[in-house]
């Protein structure tokens, strides 16, 4: 795929792309999918906080560790809520996802447990944080994952990387996609936090697709370039710049979504 054409953004033809590819059966491999089995908002919180988490490296070895995980708190959110640290130490014993050990996964819920008993939710504690903050939800970013590194070993951190690293957060954004907003891929849950505040979850396949459509000439998958595409999607749908993540992801994720496809289209409408 090609990523040296500049085009215009034509809302018409990204909101084509959505009604094609927004739908869940193009959702499998994704650890979004986890999501679905849970309708109370606290427990999908939890488990979306676990999947986007530990969304790094191969989909396969995703979806299995994911699942192991949950498979070991059936009750996602009384688990983290109620569990002696013991025992949410001792569940997670000999877990291994890439660098992601146990030990590293039950300090994140035991700093989750105690924004539960502190705040009531996780969305709780990010509203509060993200409460008259700006634009986007950067500013609420630090604080939220500064509350779920608190129980962590200050010498490794794999699965909530602080923006102020100058990073993407990718997985952290991802989460709050997932929460935030509610269509027929998003489960939502969340009602506080506005989905006009979202930042683009950049991963490579974003990052790519940003740079052949022009929504970025930066280099680097950080934060930086994240805040350029998010501008550029805010400006053709103001309410909702992550409307389209989903499905341009797709076209970078699965072959049979055509990207070459879309990317074609897009030259002929920079032409016209």
């Amino acid at each position: 795929m090609s990523v040296n054409v500049r085009v215009r953004l034509d809302r018409a033809m990204f909101e084509d792309l959505y009604r094609r590819l927004n739908r869940r059966r193009y959702v499998h491999p994704d650890p979004l999918e986890f999501l679905y089995a849970h309708d109370d908002p606290s427990d999908r919180e939890i488990v979306g906080l676990v999947a986007s988490s530990l969304a790094y490296g191969r989909v396969a070895q995703i979806l299995r560790d994911v699942s192991m995980v949950l498979e070991r708190m059936p009750k996602p959110a009384r688990f983290v809520r109620d569990a002696a640290p013991s025992g949410v130490k001792a569940a997670f014993a000999g877990f291994k996802h890439r660098f992601t050990t146990g030990d590293e996964l039950a300090d994140m819920l035991l700093s989750a447990r105690r924004v539960l008993r502190s705040y009531g939710s996780l969305e709780a504690c990010f509203a509060s944080a993200a409460r008259g903050a700006g634009d986007t939800v950067l500013p609420a970013l630090s604080a939220f994952a500064g509350e779920l590194n608190a129980a962590r070993s200050p010498a490794k951190n794999t699965l909530i990387p602080s923006p102020d690293s100058g990073g993407a957060c990718k997985r952290l954004n991802l989460f709050l996609r997932w929460m935030v907003r509610s269509d027929d891929v998003d489960p939502g849950g969340w009602t506080s936090v506005p989905p006009s505040r979202l930042i683009v979850p950049l991963d490579t396949h974003m990052h790519r697709l940003g740079r052949a459509l022009g929504l970025t000439a930066r280099n680097q998958a950080d934060m930086r370039t994240a805040l350029e595409v998010t501008r550029a999607f805010r400006s053709i749908a103001p309410d909702d710049p992550v409307r389209y993540d989903f499905s341009l992801t797709r076209l970078g994720i699965r072959p049979d979504c055509g990207a070459d496809e879309f990317l074609d289209a897009c030259r002929l409408c920079e032409a016209r």
